[in-house]
């Protein structure tokens, strides 16, 4: 559990009855119980049963700097969960989206760009805890437990009234696969499944992050009900960035000129920043003395690596290139005969240099 963070003990039925009332947790108890029985369908052993515990969220929306239309689209958000009751039974929304019972957020966008913050601001918005789950805890290498996970953490967050924040969600929300040729195939199959039967029964609020939004499959996206898109800061919100996240007790130097900064970190997201003052901090304290403060020439270094290492180091999703086109495939030419594979397992992109691969499973396999 991330430093700082409380946990919220488990609550009894008692406790859990008083949320009747709310729109996102109504019938939480009868939901408890056929969600326990969906844990038995669906198979699983109990005994390795991760745990998926609520947290107090600690970061409220004010603190989360964002753009101005960014900002506006987290507000649409929260309108669609905190007036669910008035758009679908006043105003009878219901009848045209008679299935919908909760509602579930996507936000997308460049690493750094304060999903996850944001994600765990909404919670605090809204009065609620927070339950976080990543892949690791819902895969598993036992048959039926990875379905039995999904529902465990969706019966946990109903019980508790909590936001269910998935990270990473590409992992988990990805495409089925349309040609089964394997168990591992067919568990994947199933599990995509479960947690869309699970999506349709919550009455609650989810939220998934991801950088890689293209990777979702259909039937997931027309469930989300909003689609946010975090941009990379403007000169604008670096500007406020910079401010937030200049501790008071950080020792710098008179004059800094936070309007330079945020010209000189054009490029660079929230996430970037707090590693840069983080390595400015440490840069002043190994000099120590009188000059241990943070320099506006100790900032710029490290600004200078963090644009260094998002040029060099990794590569950024581009949302115009497929994910499997993003690794260049050479041309035959350019391998030396010796190394060359066989025509038959040749690609699509580029042709061998003496005949054409020819057709079969993996040309098929390829399209």
């Amino acid at each position: 559990m991330p430093g700082g963070w409380e946990r919220i003990a488990r609550t009894d039925s008692k406790d859990s009855g008083e949320r009747h009332d709310d729109p996102l947790t109504k019938g939480s108890g009868a939901t408890g119980a056929s969600r326990s029985r969906d844990v038995a369908q669906e198979g699983g052993n109990e005994d390795r049963a991760p745990q998926f515990v609520p947290e107090k969220p600690r970061r409220s929306l004010d603190e989360v700097i964002l753009p101005g239309a960014v900002r506006q689209r987290v507000e649409l958000a929260l309108d669609l969960v905190a007036h669910h009751a008035l758009l679908y039974d006043t105003w009878n929304l219901r009848s045209i989206d008679p299935y919908r019972r909760g509602t579930a957020l996507n936000l997308h966008g460049p690493s750094g760009t304060g999903k996850s913050l944001c994600a765990e601001a909404l919670a605090h918005r809204l009065g609620r805890p927070v339950i976080n789950v990543d892949y690791a805890q819902i895969e598993s290498k036992y048959v039926g437990d990875t379905p039995k996970n999904i529902v465990r953490c969706f019966e946990e967050a109903s019980e508790h009234g909590a936001v269910l924040v998935f990270d990473e969600a590409d992992s988990i929300l990805g495409s089925r696969l349309s040609q089964v040729s394997q168990s591992a195939d067919h568990a994947v199959n199933v599990s995509r499944a479960v947690m869309l039967r699970q999506l349709d029964r919550f009455d609650g609020l989810v939220v998934f992050t991801t950088n890689f939004p293209r990777n979702y499959d259909a039937a997931f996206v027309r469930r989300i009900l909003a689609h946010v898109r975090f941009e990379l800061p403007d000169p604008e919100t670096l500007h406020r960035l910079w401010q937030r996240l200049l501790p008071e007790a950080l020792p710098v130097e008179p004059g800094l000129d936070l309007s330079v900064l945020a010209q000189e970190s054009a490029g660079l997201a929230g996430g970037d920043l707090v590693n840069v003052i983080t390595g400015a901090a440490a840069a002043a304290a190994r000099r120590g003395g009188e000059s241990g403060v943070v320099t506006a020439a100790d900032l710029t270094s490290e600004i200078k690596n963090a644009h260094r290492a998002r040029a060099e180091v990794g590569r950024a999703p581009d949302p115009g290139i497929p994910v499997d086109r993003t690794v260049r495939r050479p041309d035959p030419r350019e391998v030396s005969p010796g190394l060359r594979a066989p025509a038959a397992v040749g690609t699509e992109d580029v042709a061998p240099a003496d005949a054409a691969a020819p057709p079969g499973p993996a040309g098929e396999a390829e399209a």
